[in-house]
């Protein structure tokens, strides 16, 4: 393997500027260990080989032309298939959208391009989003580089399995209910969810309009600063995007990395250390809040009551959403089109495109979704959900009036092995139970890694108020600094 993909993005970008290695270089050794390992781990469904080498070409004549580089021009990145980007395939992990080529790119995409990353391909994803495992695509699961038989997490377990295996040194996901974080707890990579508006869902294949977040992952918390930075900031064509810059989240990336915490309150939410994680979590989780306080935190206890209905809450929210959004996938406008012989009405046509196009799990979620909406049952179930929400966004808020910023194990368990969740559907939502809060709330959140339990990695959360991204960045990248990264075992 060569070592240009053992290197962090920052060193990268710094060679590529510096002239000492070519971005075709770059991509060079990750498209060659993408070819490598991926027929094992499949990150990927979708490797443009093509256009990858001619965004480096690109950046290398910029270069030679005596242009000023952006900070991670030259760096390759993957892309979760949730974004659309022209002309490259876009399924969303569904049938119902298999060789969909869309005609224009996503904000996030876009502003890739515009800071000269290199796009390698679509990472592989849960269908629609919807899955904690990478199990439920319907091009067949992603598998963890720590231990090909366990999940890499989901619904983002591609970007996530691309990082650790160094098929990428950067990637984008999307985070509806820890889909960002949780992969990266699992993998031994970082995770971030910004504050919801603070990264465009222009061009993002709707899953839950109202908890949807693009967001940055990779394996330090200063690259995952970096290219926070390029996707962030106020979009027009977003009606939720928030008309305010970003946070420097890169500046507090490097104020953490000094390993100084001195006057910052940190609350561990009483909620998330009781059951339900596993002891070797926990044990990890535990000694990364002793080194916090050992950096100078000060650490108390904060109870956030409404917490433990953060999970039922969700799955009457985020479902009732996607029973609206997926409506348009109707076998008409786009994709895929089944029956159409001439013989058979549009609502025939379009019961078996749906039928035949969506999985089980996106099935599922559509008919809780649309009982939840449904005559006299709206305000039993889909009004009670959003009142939950508010109680979940008061104990944020009462929280931050006393603590800087939160933390808690990100995941209540390590990586599971593949296929032991799949029949109960139940245990299979409890993977998100940490990390489901913040989505409600709307906040940012990271995941950095804090440790190993049976040889597998622990993630710790740092969650902050909305538009204070900053201040998780500072805590996860001091973390970062005594703990250090994690490597799996080589493929």
């Amino acid at each position: 393997m060569s070592d240009l993909t053992r290197m962090t993005a920052t060193e990268i970008a710094g060679l590529v500027a510096g002239g000492e290695t070519s971005a075709v270089e770059v991509t060079r050794a990750h498209l060659d260990r993408i070819a490598a390992v991926d027929d094992r781990v499949h990150a990927f469904l979708h490797v443009d080989s093509e256009g990858a080498l001619a965004a480096a070409r690109a950046v290398d004549e910029r270069r030679a032309a005596g242009e000023e580089l952006g900070p991670l021009a030259g760096v390759p990145v993957a892309v979760k298939d949730v974004l659309t980007t022209k002309g490259v395939p876009t399924t969303v992990g569904s049938k119902i959208l298999e060789g969909w080529r869309p005609p224009y790119d996503s904000t996030i995409v876009q502003r890739l391009r515009d800071a000269g990353t290199v796009m390698l391909g679509k990472t592989n994803m849960d269908e629609f989003a919807m899955g904690s495992s990478t199990e439920y695509s319907a091009y067949g699961p992603t598998h963890n580089p720590w231990d090909l038989d366990r999940i890499p997490g989901g619904s983002g377990g591609g970007s996530a399995a691309a990082l650790a295996a160094y098929e990428a040194p950067l990637a984008i996901g999307s985070d509806t209910g820890g889909s960002i974080r949780q992969p990266g707890a699992v993998t031994g990579t970082v995770g971030a969810k910004p504050t919801y508006g603070g990264t465009s869902r222009y061009g993002l294949v709707a899953f839950s309009s109202s908890l949807d977040t693009p967001g940055p992952c990779a394996r330090t918390v200063l690259d995952a600063a970096l290219l926070h930075q390029v996707i962030g900031g106020h979009d027009p064509r977003d009606s939720t995007s928030i008309p305010a810059p970003v946070p420097d989240v890169v500046a507090a990336a490097k104020l953490g990395a000094t390993g100084d915490l001195t006057g910052v309150k940190l609350g561990v939410v009483t909620e998330f250390t009781g059951e339900g994680a596993e002891p070797g979590v926990m044990a990890a989780f535990r000694e990364s809040v002793d080194a916090l306080a050992k950096l100078g935190a000060e650490i108390v206890e904060v109870s956030c009551p409404h917490f433990r209905y953060a999970l039922p809450a969700y799955y009457l929210i985020a479902p009732s959403e996607c029973s609206s959004n997926l409506a348009r996938f109707d076998g008409v406008r786009f994709g895929l089109r089944v029956g159409d012989d001439g013989n058979r009405s549009l609502e025939e046509v379009m019961s078996l495109t749906r039928e035949a196009g969506f999985g089980a799990e996106v099935k599922r979620r559509i008919m809780i979704g649309t009982y939840a909406l449904s005559s006299g049952y709206y305000d039993a179930y889909y009004g009670q959900a959003q009142k939950v929400r508010t109680l979940i966004t008061r104990d944020f808020n009462a929280a931050f009036e006393q603590v800087d910023a939160l933390i808690s194990p990100t995941t209540p368990f390590v990586a599971f092995p593949i296929g032991a969740r799949t029949s109960d559907p139940y245990q299979m939502y409890l993977a998100d139970l940490f990390t489901i809060p913040t989505n409600l709330y709307g906040g940012p959140g990271i995941s950095v890694p804090c440790g190993l339990s049976d040889g597998l990695p622990v993630g710790l959360q740092v969650m902050a108020p909305t538009m204070a991204d900053d201040r998780m960045y500072r805590v996860a990248a001091a973390l970062e600094s005594v703990v250090g990264t994690f490597t799996p075992p080589a493929l």
